[in-house]
């Protein structure tokens, strides 16, 4: 040992032997047994408690201090090695000592082989089972053990601590041996960790040991040990991080000496991520098998579960909008012909799940392609919302009476008539964009059970996806097959009278102020001037229809003219972008005396280091569940009085524009549209997630129980 070493060293003890003189020397000397020493090592054994304190139970720790380069082994030691064996079978009042591993590191030595273990410092917990509680114990250790570097150099030691009876306080170590315990790898669930697979892929001699997971909290990396019989040897593992870093999937070859197949065999996975470390025990299986046959009874009870999602979608808000051209059209049919009447309801749910279908393939496509998919989505585009706005506007024109048939027939075909006398003698594709329309206006909406439906699709392949999205079009569009199926529900409607103008002008203003919200999500998204630019351009478009109809040659200007300012109005959000406006409900501004930070999975996880209770509400301006919720719920005078508690932190994250690490975060509770809310604590570290309809009870039942 160096002169510097051996100097260090006696400072270091003097300072021990200075605390114990002035701080507790009875405490101090009675938690620790005398050091083992060697040139290249030190060890002893420590207690987190000066005395018995009459428990059945006492926690202590293997200290190991090394010098630097210098190793210990981990239980399972590699290639090489063998990790330290305490015996502590000569003890005194002990019936027993369990013995836990801090999570270890891989080391590369020479020849390609591969080692694990600790350098530096390492604390190996100790659980100490009192036979005769209330009575002195001595722990006394025969320790076998290898320390090495270039060489290894085998030791053997005793080491004996004697813990008294009598009252107890904590000692200088039992924040040490808290510290190392905190290290130890727990079991996935209990972490909070998801294991979407885990299992052999592939056959000998190209067998891997697979596993994926995912976390709420992203990963920083990993590395995978695994524990398998003597036969086989399975080297470091390779990483691969996806959906933002909250999905992880580590692969190690599997070295069968002997040729051996893994099948059959149990094994122990310890993943290791930063300072998170968990254990999967399993029976090494193929990591695809029994999939299919496990996953047809979830399919069949995820597409009932996608057809009362869709049914509960048409009371939902976002529907309400179009609820316009559903009681138009239904009383569009009062004393008509039921064959009529069938054909155009069917119609109409033709159009609601050949959208879910396109839906569906447009999901597919993004997911292919790496993307972020979501529902609802769609209203992050600013494009997608300049169309809506231009639809909603023509069929409130319409509904106003500015024009009936003066547009040209394409046009008035394709449901711009909707209400009129043309729509309900003729027009089948009128019916089929209008249910088309519905469900377009329905996708910022989250209903309950259509969560759970949408995120058990988008989480697994394309069949899945499309079959949710058939099952959920086709529960959507259930109303209006009910009807087709009894069409005396709207054949004994009242016949259409100029009662039905006044009717006609309140369903106009209804679709109005739909397109004016749009606008103000717009000016959310590209900012208020393209906002103001679109409503402008939409306002202009009304005496330009009223010269469209004016006669043939003032028409073909006016059409011209339409066309033109559509293309000017679509241009708008590109050319006309400028910073969003701020929007307190939804940025992490003070809404209603309750101050909500912009979301961050490190303030998340900062305050519950702290003990704190963290609500987290992901919402955007063009979610209408969200602003109900938010009105209904989270502004009752209750609710906000409990988010308002100092300890309570709340976290907002705004998805009005895209973004990938929330898309990320919702992912990672296989969740792909909002509202979403959950609930952090102590007691819930992992988070209680809320219904998509908020109520007071639930809330206030959830903070509760995470504090």
């Amino acid at each position: 040992m160096s002169k510097t070493r051996e100097i260090l060293t006696f400072w270091r003890a003097a300072t021990v032997a200075l605390l114990a003189a002035f701080v507790a020397p009875d405490a101090v000397f009675a938690a620790a047994s005398d050091w083992s020493r060697t040139d290249v090592s030190q060890v002893r054994l420590i207690a987190a408690r000066a005395a018995t304190d009459g428990s059945a139970e006492i926690r202590a720790g293997l200290q190991f201090q090394l010098e630097p380069g210098w190793k210990i082994y981990w239980r399972s030691p590699g290639d090489s090695g063998l990790p330290p064996i305490p015996d502590f079978s000569q003890s005194e009042n002990v019936a027993d000592v369990a013995m836990r591993w801090p999570a270890p590191q891989r080391f590369f030595e020479a020849a390609e082989l591969e080692t694990i273990g600790y350098l530096d410092e390492t604390v190996f917990p100790l659980t100490i089972q009192v036979e005769r509680p209330g009575e002195a114990v001595s722990v006394h250790t025969t320790l076998d053990y290898q320390a090495c570097e270039q060489v290894c150099i085998p030791f053997s030691t005793e080491l004996r601590l004697d813990i008294p009876a009598g009252d107890a306080t904590p000692t200088g170590f039992a924040q040490l041996i808290e510290r190392f315990e905190e290290r130890v790898p727990r079991d996935a669930g209990l972490s909070g960790i998801e294991i979407l697979s885990a299992g052999l892929v592939g056959s000998p001699p190209a067998q891997f040991v697979e596993v994926s997971v995912k976390s709420p909290a992203p990963f920083g990396g990993g590395e995978m040990f695994v524990e398998a019989p003597d036969q086989f040897r399975i080297p470091a593992s390779e990483a691969n991080l996806a959906a933002n870093g909250t999905r992880l999937t580590l692969r190690a070859p599997i070295e069968a000496r002997a040729d051996r197949d893994l099948v059959g065999e149990p094994i122990t996975i310890t993943v290791v991520s930063g300072d998170r470390s968990f254990e999967i025990p399993i029976a090494a299986v193929a990591a695809n098998q029994g999939t299919e046959a496990a996953s047809a009874v979830p399919l069949l009870f995820m597409l009932l579960v996608a057809l009362l999602g869709g049914l509960i979608l048409n009371l939902m808000p976002c529907v309400l909008p179009v609820l316009s051209l559903k009681i138009l059209g239904a009383i569009g049919h009062g004393g008509g012909e039921r064959r009529h009447v069938t054909k155009s309801f069917v119609a109409a749910a033709a159009g609601i799940v050949v959208s879910f279908l396109v839906l569906a393939v447009a999901a597919v496509a993004v997911k292919l392609a790496g993307g972020a998919v979501g529902w609802g989505i769609q209203f992050q585009q600013p494009l997608f919302l300049v169309f809506l706005v231009i639809v909603l506007s023509l069929f409130a024109y319409n509904l106003f009476g500015l024009y009936e048939v003066g547009l040209p027939g394409w046009l008035g075909d394709i449901g711009l008539r909707a209400g009129s006398e043309a729509e309900s003698k003729g027009g089948m594709l009128g019916h089929f964009v209008t249910g088309a329309f519905a469900t377009l206006l329905a996708t910022p909406c989250s209903a309950p059970f259509l969560g759970t439906a949408v995120g058990f699709a988008l989480s697994r392949g394309p069949v899945e996806i499309f079959a949710i999205f058939a099952a959920l079009g086709i529960g959507m569009a259930s109303p209006y097959l009910a009807v087709a199926a009894f069409p005396g529900l709207a054949t004994r409607l009242p016949k259409p009278g100029r009662w039905m103008l006044w009717l006609r002008a309140i369903m106009g203003l209804a679709l109005a102020g739909t397109a004016i919200w749009l606008i103000t999500v717009l000016a959310a998204q590209s900012g208020p001037v393209a906002a103001l630019a679109v409503a402008s351009l939409m306002i202009l478009i009304a005496p330009l229809i009223w010269l469209a109809r004016s006669g043939p040659a003032r028409r073909r200007i006016g059409v011209s003219a339409i066309v033109l300012l559509a293309g000017a109005t679509f241009a708008a959000p590109v050319l006309l972008e400028t910073q969003p406006t701020a929007n307190a409900s939804s940025d992490g501004g003070v809404t209603a005396d309750v101050e909500w930070q912009p979301f961050d999975l490190a303030v998340l996880d900062a305050a519950l280091s702290d003990g704190k209770v963290v609500f987290v509400d992901v919402t955007a301006d063009w979610c209408v569940t969200c602003k109900v919720n938010k009105r209904l719920v989270l502004d009752d005078a209750v609710v906000r009085e409990r988010l308002m508690e100092p300890d309570v932190v709340c976290l907002r994250a705004d998805w009005t524009r895209p973004s990938n690490d929330i898309a990320a975060y919702l992912a990672s509770f296989d969740r792909y549209g909002i509202p979403f809310n959950a609930v952090y604590g102590p007691s819930a570290r992992d988070g209680l997630v809320l219904p998509e309809l908020l109520n007071a009870d639930s809330v206030l039942s959830a903070l509760d129980t995470a504090g």
